[in-house]
């Protein structure tokens, strides 16, 4: 099984910790979102998005490349934010979904948060994503791509 992730993690770098093990440890391709426009999906047999959260939602730059993803293809979510309650893959799985794209599976957990107001308090989520959490990725992408 082939996969890339292309990914986009700017506040702490959270999301990028849990990419860059996935792709040490399963040998998958990664690009970041400024450099997603050239990258090729016809060669990949599953594609993850992998962002922060930004008002309850994937940041707008991931939302914007989700609806260029070609119909046809295996998608999968991966995620971090302070508060990680839920909710958070509704608007860019609709997008994808409504293009003809199979979204595989998402997993979320919690990042270091310094945005806004929580940066008067010196952030939330600290420590975090921990070291279970990470491996708690890698994980989560081992079983999707055996479902192939």
């Amino acid at each position: 099984m082939k996969s890339i992730i292309i990914y986009e993690s700017t506040h702490h770098g959270n999301t990028k910790k849990l990419v860059d093990v996935i792709a040490e440890r399963h040998n998958v391709d990664t690009a970041g979102i400024e450099n997603a426009g050239s990258v090729d999906l016809s060669g990949y047999d599953m594609v993850g998005l992998a962002a922060g959260i930004a008002f309850g939602k994937f940041y707008s730059r991931m939302e914007e490349f989700a609806a260029k993803i070609p119909s046809g293809s295996r998608v999968f979510l991966l995620y971090t934010c302070g508060n990680p309650s839920g909710g958070y893959v509704k608007s860019i799985t609709r997008t994808l979904e409504s293009n003809g794209v199979k979204v595989v599976g998402n997993y979320g957990c919690k990042g270091y948060d310094t945005y806004g107001p929580f940066k008067l308090i010196g952030g939330i989520a600290k420590g975090h994503p921990t070291e279970e959490e990470i491996l708690g990725a890698v994980s989560f992408y081992g079983k999707i791509s055996r479902e192939e």
